[in-house]
């Protein structure tokens, strides 16, 4: 390709929901786009967060401050939820808010919204490459495993984590930006217990509206007793307190004070214990399971116990299980354009980037608004002199 070829021309590596955006923010610029991906499909990540209904963004007025990183203020402010929802309707795809302020598309499925997104990239001449696996740089050139080399105007790299590998995100691109990278780590993902053999009939049971606590911060959630340990929504936002291995405890009774637990069990009689705590606290079979199985031997006084049950977890489950990652390309090594300081014309967006949230929305905002933001500066790089 000669530089006047390459003039106005963007790779984007990365067929994600941040690659997807990248490549239409640039086309919009003027940029003539190409995307390469290694799978056979594009958005396999985000087809499959879709099978249990697509949550693309959240109402809450706070958003951007569940962000740990300032570094995505500016991004998410410029393409937060509101203009996440816009974008959806421009696509055909309208949605909703749940009761919990998540927002879906109204189809509750991933798959119209990518036809749909793909169709509009299509028609602003974007052209995607499949099974275009890349393996680094050879001078100022991309290349690929096939043996195939290009060398546009500006890139814009969107590998995704580490998760999921199967899917596509198999965090194999580190070994290009040495150096550049913290390590990854489960996100958004379930703990290990080493269960007795008493809590096989409980497996799959959910825990609901119980008070969850690690690292000093609490909420209310739901999780589930599964073969190999603690699982669901309730426990993700409390990652990364408990990956850096603060304890994690239950408050089986969030609804009551630790008095009013206590005045509730005081007149026990002849009942059996599990008789007594089920028809005093209404406690369900697999919260007297939890107990027995984490507090032996019972003190006399339970009601501390059921508002602060000490979860024996041994720490996360593989990085393959988890629904996202911690680390990736530091921040420190981009400049505000989200641009590697070490390559010029290279810029980098999505879950490759060293940031962590919650799912909710949070995720895929996040991953929509660094692609937008990389994909314009990668435009106006190509197109500049």
């Amino acid at each position: 390709m000669t530089q006047t070829d390459r003039k106005s021309t963007v790779a984007v590596i990365g067929a994600g929901p941040a690659g997807l955006m990248a490549a239409e923010a640039a086309a919009r610029a003027g940029a003539r786009v190409t995307i390469y991906d290694q799978m056979p499909s594009p958005a396999r990540k985000l087809l499959m967060a879709g099978k249990s209904g697509l949550n693309v963004t959240h109402t809450t007025p706070a958003f951007t401050e569940t962000y740990a990183q300032v570094e995505l203020e500016p991004m998410v402010a410029a393409f937060g939820p509101a203009e996440v929802r816009t974008w959806m309707e421009d696509l055909g795809q309208p949605s909703f808010v749940g009761s919990t302020g998540r927002v879906f598309p109204e189809t509750m499925k991933a798959s119209p919204l990518l036809r749909a997104w793909l169709a509009r990239l299509d028609g602003l001449g974007v052209t995607l490459v499949r099974r275009a696996c890349w393996t680094g740089w050879d001078g100022d050139a991309l290349t690929f495993a096939d043996g195939a080399q290009v060398t546009p105007g500006a890139t814009v790299l969107a590998l995704g984590g580490a998760s999921w590998r199967r899917l596509g995100s198999d965090g194999k691109w580190t070994t290009h930006l040495t150096g550049l990278t913290a390590p990854f780590q489960p996100s958004n993902v379930g703990f290990r217990v080493a269960w007795s053999t008493h809590m096989a009939k409980h497996f799959g049971t959910p825990l609901k509206n119980i008070g969850l606590s690690a690292g000093g911060q609490t909420l209310r959630g739901e999780i589930v007793v599964s073969r190999t340990g603690l699982e669901g929504g309730g426990l993700y936002p409390l990652t990364p307190a408990l990956r850096d291995g603060a304890p994690l405890t239950l408050d089986l009774k969030p609804d009551l004070t630790l008095e009013q637990v206590r005045a509730r069990l005081a007149v026990r009689g002849k009942q059996s214990l599990s008789n007594h705590l089920r028809r005093a606290l209404k406690l369900t079979p697999v919260q007297i399971a939890l107990i027995q199985e984490w507090a032996r031997p019972l003190p006399e006084d339970l009601a501390p116990t059921i508002k602060m049950l000490t979860a024996q977890i041994q720490g996360p489950q593989d990085m393959d299980q988890a629904i996202s990652t911690a680390g990736g390309l530091r921040w420190e090594a981009l400049d505000d354009r989200l641009m590697l300081r070490t390559r010029p014309g290279t810029f980098a967006a999505g879950e490759m980037l060293d940031w962590e949230a919650p799912t909710g929305g949070w995720l895929i905002t996040a991953c929509l608004a660094t692609g937008r933001w990389a994909g314009r500066a990668a435009a106006a790089y190509a197109a500049s002199p």
